[in-house]
């Protein structure tokens, strides 16, 4: 007796995740450390020098930690009300932070105390960051200014106040010492040069702005409000020079990596989309469990830092290569060891045993085994495999035809049966994979139940859903058969067309032309 043959099922190609060099890089993170902080995180800023802590704005608080520490080293709590915006300055050695009572604080980072308080503003303050040449400070608040700070001598240098809407996000230029910029919620992004009185350029996003970032050469400014991500060439006086569109809601933040090469821009839709700053197309894509306020990329891209409106920080680790190497290293013997001996040719003297290598056969190959056809079945209309695999219910139903014992198999079923097999045939029979087989195990199923049509109100709806199915099928069909006959009519046309083709032939000066019709 010839041994069972499990049921074959047909395999179908998958459109698969396109593998790309920015995949592979972006994926090589640790699974993410999940810190929970006082309130909402507005602000994640890492620390230009060695060794690279970043210090979180949450509430009334900012923490700093260190690279690889869950805890805070140091806490800076002496804020009456909410603070926002710590953000270092190039050194690492002074933290500068707006607070909701509408002051500018100065701290060391290895102190406690305030070094310098600035007042001057009536509103709350949102945007703090340090000019280039480390000794003055600019500020932005809800009272629509923007005002220099003098660092030394704790005193205001000069004030701006050209917005008309609070004043939410800034930034500061790596070339020129003097120059800053700010965006506000009135749509606009103004540049301003401490030298004047007044900004040097204005550029409308059209959108809120929530965030600034300029290019370390300065050449270029991108602004992020609404759903838009815009860069702007500020060289040629603020020209547009692409407009990007793929979040779904606000986008709160961005973020540029340590070559300059990928931008990273943060959005309440929970997504953080990485942007190629050659081509500005998305290379990769992270998902977070809620919306995102603030994200912070560490020197050499080793840690990513996401601030979440729960007040939850998520935290990212870069995988390190060389354990990666020293486990390929080890594996290496292993895997010579286990392949060796399978080259191996007997020799005409050596007796060979052959173990039977036992298949597991699954629960429908079991049951045909036993000839039990409407179990066998049963089986594949189970919720998981007519979902996740339906090539598998085909494939059973292909192999009961072939057996002649389909028919049998569909008969004498009670109403929750008939509309389980009916849900999965009307659902399934316009695919064309699936197509050869289902039609014939709808033919079955109308020619053994018509009998009964009009009993029950449910499997009527589901014959209904059928026809319905099978009817837009053919329609679709018929259309796509008219589209066909124009095309052949229009090929026909082609290359019935009398072509006239032109040959000289130059004999003693003289030319002839013979006009030849050819017909393909």
């Amino acid at each position: 007796m010839a041994a069972y043959k499990p049921v074959v099922v047909q395999a179908c190609p998958k459109l698969g995740e396109r593998i790309t060099q920015d995949t592979l890089y972006w994926r090589g993170y640790k699974t993410p450390v999940q810190i929970k902080e006082f309130g909402a995180v507005n602000k994640i800023d890492f620390s230009p020098a060695p060794p690279y802590n970043y210090a979180v704005t949450a509430s009334s608080r900012i923490h700093i930690y260190g690279r690889y520490s869950q805890e805070p080293i140091k806490t800076f709590s002496r804020f009456r009300e909410a603070a926002y915006c710590a953000t270092y300055r190039d050194d690492g050695r002074l933290l500068a932070a707006g607070s909701e009572d509408g002051g500018v604080c100065l701290l060391d980072v290895g102190g406690k105390a305030p070094l310098r308080q600035f007042e001057g503003h009536t509103k709350p303050v949102h945007v703090v960051g340090f000019l280039s040449d480390k000794y003055r400070i600019f500020s932005g608040g809800d009272d629509y200014s923007s005002i220099l700070w003098d660092i030394p001598s704790a005193t205001e240098i000069i004030s701006y106040s050209e917005h008309t809407d609070y004043v939410r996000c800034g930034c500061a230029s790596k070339v020129n010492a003097d120059v800053f910029i700010t965006g506000s919620y009135d749509h606009t992004v103004k540049l301003f040069d401490a030298r004047t009185k007044s900004s040097v350029m204005t550029i409308e996003h059209g959108h809120p702005v929530e965030s600034v970032l300029l290019f370390p050469s300065g050449g270029l400014l991108v602004s992020a409000g609404g759903r838009y991500v815009k860069v702007w060439d500020v060289l040629k006086g603020g020209q547009l020079l692409v407009s990007l569109k793929n979040h779904h809601k606000t986008v709160t933040c961005l973020c540029l990596n340590s070559s300059g090469q990928r931008l990273l821009s943060g959005s309440l839709d929970r997504h953080v989309k990485i942007y190629s700053t050659t081509s500005y197309k998305v290379v990769h894509s992270f998902n977070y469990a809620t919306s995102i306020l603030s994200l912070a990329l560490s020197p050499e891209d080793e840690t990513i830092v996401v601030g979440m409106t729960n007040g939850v920080l998520n935290v990212k680790h870069r995988k390190p290569e060389e354990k990666n190497e020293n486990s390929q290293k080890k594996r290496q013997p292993a895997y010579r060891t286990y392949m060796k001996g399978r080259t191996y040719m007997p020799k005409q003297e050596d007796f060979c045993v052959s173990k039977p290598v036992k298949r597991a056969l699954r629960k429908y190959d079991k049951l045909l085994r036993s000839f039990q056809s409407s179990k066998a079945l049963d089986a594949v209309l189970e919720p998981p495999i007519m979902l996740h695999t339906p090539e598998v219910t085909v494939a059973v139903m292909q192999e009961l035809h072939r057996r002649g014992t389909l028919r049998s198999a569909l008969a004498g079923r009670d109403e929750k049966q008939v509309n389980l097999l009916l849900t999965f045939v009307a659902r399934r029979v316009i695919e064309p994979r699936f197509t050869p087989v289902l039609v014939t195990v709808a033919d079955m199923l109308t020619d053994i139940y018509h009998p009964v049509v009009g009993q029950s109100a449910v499997v009527d709806k589901q014959f209904l859903k059928l026809k319905e199915a099978v009817g837009k099928e053919i329609d679709y069909q018929e259309e796509l058969l008219e589209v066909l006959g124009m095309m052949d009519t229009l090929f026909a046309t082609f290359t019935k067309k009398t072509d006239t083709c032109l040959e000289e032939n130059k004999s003693n000066g003289v030319t002839e032309i013979i006009e030849t019709n050819r017909s393909y």
